[in-house]
């Protein structure tokens, strides 16, 4: 754990942390707490922009957990058990809150993302382990068909989703993978899935960037991560699962009566 911990902080532009950085439950505790400020702001919390702009934190370190949670799996098949099963539970309740409606096919909830990306993940593994002119082509075949098929499934940040996590992965190792992180949330939340434009005057110009540029402040918390995972308590882990569809159900439910009052 030790030596996992300093290689990590080698990796990351903080190589001195006096407190000890933190560990992977803080880090989940603090991408709920901008996840639940952004979904409110969509529910019921209109105008408070701030409130989405904190929200646009949570999905890269979402995103950042799950590779780390499938490098440290012992059992990548209870792992993937696990997200379908909250999945499937969140889907009801997620197309409610985003449509109003019990079945909506045409936007599929953040942890189908996942499952993807946990696909997309496996055959990289695959490929490392030997990788022949043959393995590596069929690889990289797999992973497009993966990707085209985020976009295809209309999953929540689509291909740029499962491009994210992928990214986490494969640069895990890198001498200083915090410039390939940075440039790499950039290429994708510029370019690749920008989100909607934010105008700001200057000098009496309108000037407009997109809202996903500010999904770059979370590398700070995952800059700050130490490789530790916290404490082991399945309650615990299996509380930041459920509070998914959960906190969804709930937001809909006060929408609801703060509609109908």
């Amino acid at each position: 754990m030790v030596k996992e911990t300093l290689k990590r902080m080698q990796n990351t532009p903080f190589l001195k942390l006096p407190f000890g950085g933190i560990n992977a439950d803080f880090l989940r505790f603090t991408a709920v707490i901008f996840m639940l400020l952004d979904h409110s702001w969509t529910a019921f919390i209109p105008g408070n922009n701030w409130l989405n702009y904190l929200g646009r934190m949570a999905f890269p370190i979402f995103a950042f957990q799950i590779s780390e949670g499938f490098i440290h799996t012992s059992d990548i098949k209870k792992y993937f058990l696990r997200l379908l099963v909250f999945a499937l539970v969140s889907e009801i309740p997620f197309n409610v809150f985003c449509a109003s409606e019990i079945f909506f096919p045409h936007y599929q909830n953040i942890l189908f993302t996942f499952l993807l990306s946990i696909v997309a993940l496996e055959i990289v593994k695959t490929v490392k382990k030997d990788p022949t002119v043959l393995k590596v082509t069929m690889g990289f075949i797999g992973v497009a068909i993966v990707v085209i098929s985020a976009e295809i499934l209309k999953v929540d940040y689509g291909a740029a989703g499962v491009v994210t996590v992928l990214a986490f992965y494969l640069f895990r190792d890198f001498p200083c993978a915090f410039l390939a992180q940075f440039a790499t949330l950039f290429f994708v939340f510029v370019f690749l899935y920008p989100g909607r434009p934010v105008l700001f005057g200057f000098r009496g110009e309108i000037y407009s960037f997109p809202v996903q540029i500010f999904s770059l402040f979370s590398l700070i918390f995952i800059w700050l991560y130490n490789g530790k995972k916290g404490k082991k308590n399945k309650a615990l882990q299996y509380g930041f699962y459920a509070f998914y569809p959960l906190h969804i159900a709930l937001l809909c439910v006060v929408r609801f009566v703060l509609n109908n009052v």
